[in-house]
């Protein structure tokens, strides 16, 4: 899909003056000038190397998944116009893309350096997106926390240096309130194999905040973010000890505000979800202020590093936008059968199986969406039901446009996911490729993008605040 030139610089956060310059100079490959502006084809890689960014701030990102959270935090994608509040962020840069009225969210100072996961398809669509930002494919490491914490114990350098935040978003199956919430004692290994053999307990999947735990007192960055579902903050004393875990870093040297409850219907993502994210600060590079206003019993609104809300899902104010809803997500999307874009052609073809199954409802165009799942693709939910299983959506029935499921593109652009992130890819030579069905589980794990963003632009727009001025 060809984009204008400001909308490619957006991207990969580069000046439109300097892009201009190379499309003139035949840099890129698929520039062309259509009357008096440039355009380039979306997916054309950045043709030189990736120079560090000035004041770069560098994450290592932990159970990285497809990788939702990183690319919040890095910015340089688009989400759709309603899903911005520009009464509450006046400052937030945004550039049209003239695409639906979407929107670009620019790069912002941070920069993803380590990543991991155990899943190799995960690996193979991070690798695929974030391949074409020039990030090498050598920093995310498929294998276990556990096993990378052994490695950098036993003398190898695992973990980068001189990092600045800590971000991870341990498993949260078993707190959650779908699953059988084992909480601490989860019957799976590290590595996401049953257990069948003796392993120490702190090796369990409940127990893998210990090992990002291990991770942050390894490294030391200034701030670390931890993320699971809400179910973990109903679940006995699971969040004050994992709270007062993490405030034991280094005997005592990690600050750890308030555990929040974050929805993200709250900050323009369309969808009914909510993550309870612990936030840490290294007590010794804070300055003496900001270690008294973040110390204190009630945290002032200056300090508070959490986002403020832009939309009234769960609070009514004036200065707050309505939901974000999925007409307005979905807006421009072709049917999967004129669709070009793989993510958009492949759907669950699981047959309706009445109401008394988790995933047989349709949505609601003008509401938001129920929770995407990490679950199996025969319980997503349907994009359109027929007259006889209940559909509403008639104007669409009476087109001819059939009963199915969600789409992969859609419920990635449900979680806030850009158009040029594939997440169903054919096997080649280089790749095993990611199947419609994994790609449906990518989706579900991840952190919504735009969510990612907010917490990432707060942080960002206080490190100064927190740090001091040569920070």
């Amino acid at each position: 899909m060809l984009i204008s030139l400001v909308e490619y610089a957006a991207l990969h956060g580069r000046s439109p003056d300097t892009l201009r310059r190379m499309a003139e100079k035949g840099t890129l490959s698929t520039a062309k000038k259509i009357g008096r502006n440039w355009v380039v084809d979306r997916n054309e890689p950045y043709p030189v190397k990736k120079r560090p960014k000035k004041n770069e701030l560098k994450v290592l990102s932990l159970f990285s998944g497809c990788g939702g959270l990183d690319l919040g935090f890095e910015g340089g994608f688009d989400v759709v116009q309603e899903a911005l509040n520009f009464k509450i962020h006046p400052d937030w840069k945004i550039a049209a893309t003239g695409n639906n009225g979407r929107r670009y969210l620019p790069r912002t100072r941070f920069s993803t350096v380590f990543a991991n996961d155990i899943r190799s398809d995960a690996q193979t669509a991070w690798n695929n997106f974030f391949g074409k930002r020039s990030t090498s494919d050598s920093i995310y490491y498929l294998n276990s926390i556990v096993d990378l914490v052994k490695n950098h114990k036993s003398g190898e350098n695992v973990f980068p240096i001189d990092v600045d935040v800590v971000t991870g978003g341990f498993p949260c199956q078993d707190f959650s309130v779908s699953g059988k919430r084992k909480g601490f004692k989860s019957d799976k290994c590290h590595n996401g194999n049953n257990i069948v053999t003796d392993i120490p307990n702190e090796e369990n999947r409940g127990l893998l905040y210990i090992w990002m735990r291990e991770v942050i007192s390894i490294t030391k960055p200034k701030i670390f973010i931890a993320e699971n579902v809400k179910g973990l903050a109903n679940l006995a004393d699971v969040k004050t000890i994992i709270t007062n875990d993490f405030r034991s870093i280094g005997k005592d040297g990690y600050l750890v505000v308030e555990a929040k409850t974050l929805h993200a219907a709250d900050y323009g993502v369309p969808q009914s979800r909510e993550r309870v994210i612990f936030i840490g600060f290294k007590k010794s590079a804070l300055t003496k202020d900001a270690l008294a206003r973040l110390s204190a019993e009630n945290l002032c609104s200056l300090y508070d590093p959490y986002p403020p809300k832009t939309h009234s899902f769960t609070t009514n104010d004036d200065n707050l936008l309505p939901p974000t809803n999925l007409f307005q997500t979905l807006e421009g999307l072709e049917e999967p059968n004129e669709s070009t874009d793989p993510s958009q052609q492949k759907y669950s073809k699981a047959k309706y199986m009445g109401k008394h199954c988790q995933g047989q409802t349709e949505i609601k165009l003008h509401d938001i969406s129920s929770t995407i799942r990490s679950e199996h693709h025969g319980n997503i939910e349907f994009r359109r039901l027929s007259v006889e299983n209940g559909g509403k959506l008639t104007d669409e029935l009476e087109r001819g446009l059939p009963e199915r499921r969600l789409s992969v593109r859609e419920c990635a652009r449900i979680q806030t996911f850009p158009d040029d992130y594939e997440f169903v890819i054919h096997a080649n030579e280089k790749t095993k490729g990611v199947s419609a069905s994994d790609a449906y589980k990518l989706i579900g794990n991840a952190v919504p993008p735009l969510l990612g963003y907010h917490i990432a632009k707060r942080l960002e727009k206080n490190w100064e605040l927190y740090f001091g001025g040569n920070a």
